[in-house]
């Protein structure tokens, strides 16, 4: 047994922690005050490939007492206030951090040692549009390793106990293969900007278009930055490089044919899954962190920048934009 708190009450956060719960372990499933009410009331709810699961869970909106892992489940901009909100259990149990991107794992270090943070990489796709409720999409490995140090004992052990859940990966390049997933969640930005499934976005090949031109994009920053990509178990770095040198639309055809078969349940992604409860995304840590390399490295990156400022209008706004504007305002940065 490991005392066990999940921080963050969404999709991956209360999938986690209801498989951990379905194995005997002592949990704390920490969230907002909605999602922690409705786990109280209702229980916590959970659908998909396992089968279907309703669970009493311990629920709380902040760690009362210290854990011996604490699972750091929020957005990438919730991390430092969720972090800030607990700090007085945190500094000296190990983290295990999931967010997308590669920015989690500094903010976190400013809060606990880089020893105790274990970065990791979920490749299993879920669901969270109400609280206490999630659909488990599909399965996927879980990889981790440590972003500051080299892989030790600790992370060993986190990693094998972690196994009793999903199919675990530990990694020494786990900055490396960030840096890739990346890349498998940039594509999130069109289901968001226009406010449909990623199944109804990439049935149509103009913009499954749009995605090939998101990834040569960025992958000509991140060559250009001097980042190398690593390998995920679940997307070999060839897919992305073969894809991106194929003619344009054999390349669309190929990779709407993928997400289409996806999940048999709609995937909206984690940026529309922000939107539609009303948060802000996390659009500044995917397409945003090739923005931000390009700058640095006096790179244009006209495409992502526009993608970019069209999800934070959606924010802002609350309204989608329809397909014909997504392609007027895309066309003339695709190549």
């Amino acid at each position: 047994m490991m005392r066990i708190a999940v921080i963050g009450a969404g999709a991956i956060g209360g999938l986690v922690a209801g498989y951990l719960k379905l194995k005997g372990e002592e949990v704390l499933l920490v969230g907002h005050p909605d999602s922690v009410q409705a786990i109280k009331q209702k229980g916590l709810s959970i659908s998909g490939v396992r089968g279907n699961f309703n669970l009493e869970i311990a629920a709380a909106e902040k760690l009362s007492a210290p854990a011996e892992l604490v699972i750091l489940a929020t957005k990438t901009q919730d991390v430092a206030a969720a972090l800030q909100n607990n700090r007085e259990f945190i500094p000296g149990t190990s983290l295990l951090t999931t967010q997308n991107g590669v920015q989690a794992d500094h903010i976190a270090a400013r809060y606990l040692p880089k020893e105790k943070i274990i970065s990791s990489i979920v490749m299993f796709g879920s669901t969270y549009l109400e609280p206490a409720k999630i659909t488990h999409n599909f399965e996927g490995n879980w990889i981790m390793g440590k972003p500051f140090a080299k892989n030790d004992a600790a992370a060993e052990e986190i990693c094998w106990f972690l196994k009793k859940i999903f199919p675990t990966v530990l990694s020494a390049d786990i900055l490396g293969m960030k840096y890739l997933k990346i890349f498998v969640n940039a594509n999130n930005c069109l289901p968001a900007i226009l406010g449909k499934s990623m199944q109804e976005v990439f049935a149509d090949l103009e913009i499954s278009r749009i995605s090939i031109a998101i990834w040569r994009e960025g992958l000509e920053i991140i060559q250009k930055a001097g980042i190398k990509l690593a390998s995920l178990p679940d997307f070999p770095l060839e897919r992305l490089t073969k894809l991106t040198n194929l003619p344009m639309e054999e390349a669309a055809k190929i990779f709407s044919q993928i997400m289409t078969g996806l999940s048999k349940e709609p995937l909206y992604g984690s940026i529309l899954q922000s939107i539609k409860r009303g948060r802000a995304s996390e659009i500044d840590y995917l397409n945003g962190e090739f923005v931000a390399l390009a700058r640095e490295n006096a790179i244009p990156a006209p495409l992502n920048e526009q993608l970019v400022a069209m999800v934070h209008q959606v924010e802002k706004t609350n309204n989608f934009f329809t397909k014909d504007e997504l392609i007027l305002q895309t066309q003339d940065l695709i190549k």
